[in-house]
């Protein structure tokens, strides 16, 4: 693998896929076209976007809102900052980069974002993934070393599931995380950063959900993002229709539903 080349901590837009398999009791699969902001946030605290198309908590075509992460009170970075001095990182102090969708048209809904939190060397020291679900709650599940020691792109980082988001499947069991951070060549023979995230969930009997979201970063600028745009005019209310389209399709297979549990109450687990 080609070494991959010094960040310059720019804004980038992330074109790619999500997959979603569903295993038992019965095969269940689908696939779309996606897009994602990723967003260095502690250097856009020093410099603002500075897009004509993205925006920075007001309309616009695409927009980033901080109400739409975290507790949606404080701005993103001062609450990030006080999760992590809560578990004990103190050393996430280099840049934050998040991976989200943005508001299109004013409207945004993300099933997961993902933190990536950097020390001052570049080196990745914890994952912060914030899980919404369509009943307005949010998780966050933290992924770090209890040693302090750094992560590594590629390795399996797991947690216990304690957060309803389907009722197509209990509470219990365990995510299993795989974050991808790549150098490849594109059919233009450019270079260019690939970022995969693989979520598996496991319940009691063994695997049953296997996820991924994945693509590959470019510029952000007005060219990319009215691409993007264009190419998926209505790209967030379509991650939600498809979310309850799914949830018809298996309804009418007949798989078995499951209550929702009381709110889980602490807002990040390890």
């Amino acid at each position: 693998m080609e070494p991959i080349p010094p960040q310059d901590n720019q804004p980038q837009l992330c074109l790619g896929l999500v997959r979603h398999t569903r295993l038992r009791p019965l095969r269940h699969a689908f696939a779309y076209r996606v897009y994602q902001l990723r967003l260095p946030l502690r250097s856009l605290a020093r410099q603002p976007l500075g897009q004509r198309l993205l925006s920075h908590n007001r309309f616009n075509l695409l927009s980033f809102h901080d109400a739409d992460h975290g507790d949606g009170r404080q701005a993103p970075l001062a609450w990030l900052d006080t999760l992590l001095q809560r578990e004990g990182i103190t050393d996430a102090d280099g840049e934050v980069w998040l991976h989200c969708f943005p508001r299109v048209l004013g409207y945004v809904f993300n099933p997961v974002s993902f933190w990536f939190c950097e020390r001052r060397d570049g080196v990745l020291r914890a994952i912060v993934c914030e899980v919404n679900n369509t009943f307005g709650e949010r998780h966050c599940y933290l992924l770090a070393h209890e040693d302090g020691s750094p992560l590594a792109w590629g390795e399996e980082l797991q947690a216990r599931k304690v957060f309803h988001v389907s009722p197509f499947c209990r509470v219990e069991g365990r995510y299993r995380f795989r974050f991808m951070h790549q150098l490849r060549r594109m059919p233009d023979g450019q270079p260019r950063l690939r970022h995969l995230a693989r979520i598996d969930y496991d319940d009691g009997q063994g695997a049953l959900l296997l996820t991924s979201l994945g693509g590959h970063a470019v510029p952000l600028g007005t060219a990319a993002l009215w691409s993007a745009f264009v190419r998926m005019p209505l790209l967030t209310l379509a991650v939600i229709a498809r979310i309850h389209w799914q949830a018809l399709r298996l309804w009418r297979k007949r798989l078995p539903l499951f209550d929702k549990p009381q709110p889980h109450s602490s807002e990040t687990s390890r």
